[in-house]
């Protein structure tokens, strides 16, 4: 029932059509797209060309996930800063990002950004609690466009607001809203103190959508390279399939060393090994800890 996708950094320096392409003919069923690689001021996207994008994912037979890495451009974005200003440009700024998401057909935007939610001159709670009360206001443009905006734990070292699902379930539960939810991330998850299959066994209700990584940033493979991390994903995928998740495996890495077309390969390949152990009940390709490489 999972459906595969990939984001399209991993090949943002390709045309948009051959990138789709590419990503289609390795098997995905989606893409996700980062608004940063589409343009400068991704805000200044005109309607036409967010009708081309769209019709050029669905030329090449692929669906729009969504979006994320919302805030990286255009620069001097912040949700959680007591500037009033900045807020309120950053939060216009994250509505015009739905209406795109809409326009381009995707029906999710993840909300990591670490850097544009950090807290800035304010303690933790005080920044968590702008963050809770400006997602509540914009629950009823997310009812209205049918995009959900997801929160995205992130690891310490890259923001101190929002670090680990039990965090984003106490903003979720608040505010009560069907289109706020989260999202898991294996590479962003490290800080968590549970295991991954833990964590969806107790957080399965609010994640809905996982972005595929190693713990260092690479993108799983069955394929042994010494220095890089193997972690075990068969338990958290089980764990996965047993709540009923039917979204997207959306892959997503942070290194650029390995071509787009071996990483798409081998990610695949890595993930028809996944569906398969499923399928058998077994235990999944070998690997190392299940919260860690080796």
């Amino acid at each position: 029932m999972m459906r595969y996708a990939a984001c399209n950094e991993l090949v943002h320096d390709r045309p948009f059509a051959e990138a789709c392409g590419l990503i289609a003919r390795h098997g995905y069923q989606g893409i996700e797209l980062a608004p940063y690689s589409l343009a400068d001021d991704p805000l200044q996207i005109p309607p036409a060309r967010a009708r081309m994008i769209r019709q050029t994912i669905w030329d090449a037979g692929l669906e729009c996930v969504g979006l994320h890495w919302l805030l990286k451009a255009p620069p001097g974005l912040h949700i959680t800063t007591p500037d009033i200003g900045v807020r309120r440009r950053s939060w216009d700024a994250v509505r015009s990002l739905v209406d795109f998401c809409r326009e381009v057909g995707g029906s999710l935007v993840v909300l990591g950004s670490g850097k544009q939610r950090g807290t800035q001159g304010i303690s933790r709670d005080e920044a968590t609690a702008i963050l809770r009360d400006e997602l509540a206001g914009l629950a009823p443009h997310l009812a209205q466009s049918g995009v959900t905006v997801l929160l995205e734990p992130l690891q310490v070292q890259v923001t101190d607001v929002l670090n680990g699902l039990h965090e984003a379930r106490a903003i979720i539960d608040s505010i009560g809203s069907p289109w706020v939810a989260s999202m898991l991330d294996f590479h962003n998850s490290q800080d968590e103190p549970d295991s991954w299959e833990s964590l969806i066994a107790a957080h399965g209700d609010i994640i809905r959508h996982v972005h595929l990584n190693e713990v260092d940033g690479h993108h799983p493979s069955l394929v042994e390279r010494p220095g890089r991390a193997r972690s075990e994903y068969a338990a958290a995928f089980r764990a996965l399939a047993a709540t009923g998740y039917a979204g997207w495996i959306s892959l997503e890495t942070f290194h650029a060393a390995d071509s787009p077309e071996a990483v798409l390969a081998e990610a695949r390949a890595f993930l028809d090994g996944m569906t398969s152990a499923l399928r058998e009940g077994a235990s999944g390709p070998p690997g190392g800890p299940s919260r860690g490489g080796s």
